[in-house]
């Protein structure tokens, strides 16, 4: 946490003079003096009562992460603090008095250590009020800094679980053409070497560029069609404006990977995949995966409207968990029913600043 904020001094300094008002004007309502007599001592007593306790406060926490002292030392520096303070403040009262309002007499019930003891606690009231804001906006910082990173550790993780899904369909299809075409299977294995050297190369951060997003997609699909050959067509439309766009790395693939497994795979024909990104109304994003292919019903896997168990693969739930692990509830993912064949995998976002 920071232990020095201008812009916090200053509210807690004009808080003190507030105060300080607040008690001039109950002592005028006593009648223990004119208001500016009693405004000067008040003032007077307390901005340097808080001045020294403030620089205190940073200087014995200046290598404590909490930026004020604890234990006894705390309380002995607003004690100390107000004591100078007092003693100063009271001498530059007296100045003021005898040279506005020459023999004016003020009534101080309980005398001069009455004052001090009473400006020592108003010291102490404010200064815990200041320590108890700052320790909540402190654990306030805490718990955000720890959520932030349980949900990119959990991005992480989700990640993770994902590049070794794609890895086992991948091989699982290079070992079936390793016995029926030697050939094409040495050339998928090629593309599978370039295709994680890119990722492997890859930034390893929560969010990346979505045009590397897009890159990596056409690695991707370029193995594929090492495999499927004429059975497979696809298009990329990625406009200019959004190529720096973030996004989560290996967003799109798995939605790709159903395309081709439930989609194009049943049909003899093979079919088409298109992927596109556009912006929305409302600081949205929209990214599209659409496949040509048997379409939800017809793949038996789920009706068309909201997903069900068959549809929910591992793949689009770990998209669906990452969604909604960075954007909550304006993360969301649907599958829609195309006519007359195939399906679209519909992804909606906040539309971030692009990265630089």
């Amino acid at each position: 946490m920071q232990h020095f904020s201008l812009r916090q001094s200053i509210r807690h300094g004009l808080v003190i003079a507030a105060f300080c008002a607040a008690i001039a004007g109950i002592q005028l309502a006593y009648g223990r003096g004119p208001w500016d007599v009693q405004l000067v001592y008040s003032l007077a007593i307390g901005l340097p009562s808080w001045l020294l306790i403030d620089i205190g406060r940073l200087w014995l926490s200046r290598h404590s992460p909490i930026p004020w002292p604890l234990g006894w030392r705390g309380w002995a520096l607003v004690a100390v603090g107000g004591s100078i303070g007092f003693q100063f403040g009271s001498a530059l009262g007296d100045a003021y008095r005898e040279s506005m309002h020459p023999g004016l007499n003020l009534a101080s019930a309980g005398g001069p250590s009455s004052a001090m003891v009473t400006t020592v606690l108003a010291c102490l009231a404010l200064s815990f009020f200041f320590y108890a804001q700052g320790k909540s906006r402190f654990l306030e910082g805490k718990i955000a800094e720890v959520e932030r990173d349980a949900a990119e550790a959990r991005l992480k993780l989700l990640e993770a679980q994902l590049e070794p899904h794609m890895m086992f369909n991948t091989l699982a299809n290079l070992r079936v053409l390793i016995a029926a075409d030697p050939p094409r299977a040495q050339a998928m294995l090629d593309h599978l070497i370039d295709y994680l050297r890119a990722t492997l190369g890859a930034s390893r951060a929560t969010l990346h560029p979505l045009a590397d997003e897009f890159a990596r997609l056409r690695d991707y699909l370029e193995l594929m069609s090492v495999r499927m050959g004429p059975r497979l067509a696809y298009t990329l439309d990625l406009p200019e404006a959004l190529a720096r766009v973030p996004v989560p790395p290996l967003l799109l693939q798995p939605l790709v990977e159903n395309a081709i497994r439930h989609g194009l795979e049943p049909k003899v024909e093979g079919g088409s995949i298109h992927i596109a990104a556009r912006p929305l109304p409302d600081g949205l994003l929209e990214l599209l995966v659409q496949d040509s292919g048997a379409g939800l019903a017809a793949g038996g896997t789920a009706p068309p409207g909201p997903p069900g168990p068959a549809r929910q693969s591992f793949g689009l739930q770990q998209v669906r968990e990452r969604l909604h692990t960075l954007y909550g509830e304006q993360g969301t993912i649907n599958l829609i029913a195309q006519r007359p064949s195939g399906t679209c995998a519909r992804a909606v976002f906040p539309l971030n600043p692009p990265l630089p």
